[in-house]
């Protein structure tokens, strides 16, 4: 198995476990209870420039324990008063250390539209997303046969929620477009031995029509990385363990965005 097997096996458990404490029915009811949202996040990196996504994440499966002091609230609020875009934020608890509560808390904190990023194998986790406050939930097409994938993005349409499908090369791509993607990412990071080749955007751009936006995700280390995607077509950058790992994110931030740094 890679970790991405691994992964989405969790994922399932975890989903398993979550409807014995809310069953199904009363999730999808919380969640279609509460107002449609505007797809926020999708409006956000449809913004003129290079929208940035930044991440809240304690560890992963490649590099370890970033974090190991991890103020999420504080951090995800240093992303918003410098400029961020919108905030990824991570649930997957055990490789990655994420937790729904930090989700949660930080949606409530933030105005700027949030990403649940985790590894969604059932609907239930669609609708969990809205209740506990996100704007937009990962789809990740290796995982989802195409028609599942099609009906999730309908899921998550009618909730007003974005869907970012990650796709990793030109096979992936085609069945998220035929899938009704309308913001597609590309992960440069290889999940099944955790290389990384931003070199991955660049092939794969021209194969995404120009309407849908496209994400480059992983791998971009600073402002010279982002003005090279930037000058392919790239609409926006998640950038997650170079701004975890920044003394200071709002430095980085601004390098990354390509705007001068107010340190007042």
């Amino acid at each position: 198995m890679t970790i991405l097997d691994e992964l989405a096996a969790y994922a399932a458990v975890r989903c398993a476990e979550a409807k014995t404490r809310v069953p199904p029915e009363a999730m999808t009811a919380a969640a279609l209870s509460l107002p449609k949202l505007d797809f926020a996040f999708e409006k956000a990196l449809a913004a003129p420039g290079l929208s940035v996504i930044c991440e809240c994440k304690k560890a992963s499966p490649s590099r370890g324990l970033i974090a190991p002091e991890f103020p999420y609230l504080d951090i995800a609020r240093t992303y918003e008063a410098a400029g961020a875009d919108a905030v990824s934020v991570l649930t997957e608890p055990k490789w990655f250390l994420g937790s729904d509560a930090y989700l949660r808390e930080i949606a409530g904190a933030l105005t700027i539209p949030c990403l649940r990023k985790d590894f969604i194998v059932d609907d239930y986790m669609i609708y969990e997303a809205r209740v506990l406050g996100a704007s937009a939930v990962l789809l990740i097409t290796a995982l989802l046969e195409e028609a599942e994938l099609a009906r999730m993005i309908g899921i998550c349409d009618e909730l007003g929620l974005s869907a970012l499908v990650e796709v990793h090369d030109a096979d992936e791509i085609s069945r998220a477009l035929r899938a009704g993607a309308r913001v597609v990412g590309v992960n440069n990071r290889n999940l099944k031995d955790f290389s990384v080749d931003t070199g991955n955007s660049g092939r794969l751009r021209e194969l995404v029509p120009p309407e849908v936006i496209f994400v480059a995700e992983s791998g971009i280390r600073g402002g010279a990385d982002a003005r090279a995607l930037e000058s392919i077509g790239v609409d926006a950058v998640l950038v997650g363990e170079t701004m975890m790992r920044a003394a200071d994110k709002a430095a980085v931030l601004a390098d990354i965005k390509g705007v001068p740094y107010d340190t007042h």
